[in-house]
C-alpha cells in the first residue's frame, strides 16, 4: 500500500496513540505517537508530518498552546481532541487555528475520514484547473492556495481557505452556516453552526487591513462575500 501521508498525535492516554497507530497505519499513513506536549514540537520539527492530532488537556505543554505554536512554524492541518460536549474547548481550539476537532470518545474510523478530508482539501489545484479570485485589495490562488491582502500574504489555515475560496466563488451570494458546513467541513462533518462562526471572525481579522470589509454577516441567514461593486475580476 502507498504511504498517503504521516500523522503526528499527541495523546497522554495510551490506549488512544495505539488505537490511532492501528487505524492509521491500516489506512497506509505513517503515525508518529507523541505522549506529552514538551516533546511535541521538536517531533513535529523532526518528522515533518503532513497532519497533526492533538489533545487539549497533554501534560506539560497543553494542545491549544501547540496549536498556536504549530501554526507559527507551517499552515499545516490541525485536529484537536476534546473531551465530550466540552464546547467552550471546541471553540477555543479553533479560535487558535485548529482546523477540526473530534470529541472524545470517538470512532477511529470517523478520525481517518477527518485525516483525508483536510489532506485532500489542502492538496494544490491542478495546473489546468488554477485560476486567481481577484478583487480590490485581496487575491485568492487556487492553484498555491495563498491569500494576499493588499500584495502581501497573510497566514490563513487550510480551513480558512476553503471557507474564503468557496465564498469567494460567487461574490454576493448569501450561505447559510448549515451549507457552509456542508461544503467546506465535508457531509460527514458533525460540526456546529459555531464552527462557521470563529472561522468567519478569524477571516474578518486576517483581512482587516482592507478598506472593504468583505465579509458580511445576513442577520438570521448566513454569511456572503461583498466586494466593492463592479469592480471584482476573476483571472484564469
Amino acid at each position: 500500500m502507498a504511504l498517503l501521508g504521516k500523522i503526528l498525535i499527541a495523546d497522554d492516554d495510551q490506549n488512544v496513540l495505539e488505537l490511532v497507530k492501528l487505524y492509521g497505519e491500516r489506512e497506509g499513513f505513517d503515525v508518529i505517537c507523541i505522549n506529552n506536549g514538551d516533546t511535541a514540537l521538536a517531533a513535529f520539527e523532526q518528522e515533518n508530518p503532513n497532519v497533526v492530532i492533538l489533545d487539549i488537556m497533554l501534560p506539560g505543554v497543553d494542545g491549544l498552546t501547540l496549536c498556536r505554536n504549530l501554526r507559527s512554524i507551517r499552515m499545516i492541518p490541525v485536529i484537536m481532541l476534546t473531551a465530550k460536549g466540552e464546547e467552550a474547548d471546541r471553540v477555543l481550539g479553533l479560535e487558535m487555528g485548529a482546523d477540526d476537532y473530534v470529541s472524545k470518545p470517538f470512532s477511529p474510523r470517523e478520525l481517518m475520514a477527518r485525516v483525508k478530508a483536510v489532506l485532500r482539501r489542502g492538496q494544490p489545484v491542478d495546473a489546468a484547473a488554477a485560476e486567481k479570485l481577484k478583487f480590490p485589495g485581496l487575491e485568492i490562488q487556487t492553484d498555491t492556495r495563498k491569500v494576499l491582502v493588499d500584495g502581501q500574504e497573510v497566514k490563513i489555515t487550510p480551513k480558512e481557505f476553503d471557507l474564503l475560496y468557496y465564498l469567494a466563488q460567487n461574490p454576493r451570494r448569501v450561505y447559510s452556516r448549515e451549507k457552509l458546513l456542508e461544503a467546506v467541513w465535508g457531509y460527514d462533518y458533525f460540526g456546529e453552526d459555531r464552527t462557521v462562526d470563529v472561522h468567519i471572525r478569524r477571516l474578518r481579522a486576517k483581512l482587516s487591513t482592507l478598506a472593504h470589509d468583505y465579509l458580511t454577516t445576513v442577520w438570521g441567514v448566513g454569511y456572503q462575500l461583498t466586494p466593492p461593486p463592479e469592480e471584482e475580476e476573476t483571472t484564469p
